[in-house]
């Protein structure tokens, strides 16, 4: 559901085509707008420091779900090379590049009880 339009995937070998799957969904927002989420964050694994940033979220949100505080989603931007036909590097640069102004980094539901627990906000 998150993949570009016109990106090549394992799926969409010509290309994401609007007409055919739609358009990208962006889950993070979608998902926090339901009854019941506490948490919805979306966060990128295209450096060390995001990935850092990415790992806290995960930890906030497992910890949410432990106190049965609601659902909670942590949605990750990551690279895929090998199907992109791309060097690491360069997956890594283009999830930054391509895919971070189209599915801004941020956090789209933080509850109240989460704001103050470490990891909560990036």
């Amino acid at each position: 559901p998150t993949s570009l339009i016109g990106q090549k995937t394992t799926s969409s070998p010509f290309g994401r085509d609007v007409n055919l799957a739609g358009k990208p969904i962006h889950m993070a927002e979608l998902l926090a707008q339901l009854p019941g989420t506490v948490y919805s964050v979306r966060r990128s694994l295209h450096d060390a420091r995001h990935v850092l940033q990415a790992k806290k979220a995960i930890h906030t949100a497992f910890k949410a779900q432990m106190d049965n505080l609601g659902f909670s989603v942590v949605e990750l931007l990551s690279s895929c090379p090998t199907n992109w036909g791309m060097t690491p590097a360069e997956a890594l640069t283009w999830v930054e590049e391509e895919m971070v102004p189209v599915y801004p980094l941020g956090d789209y539901r933080v509850d109240d009880r989460l704001q103050s627990r470490k990891g909560a906000r990036k």
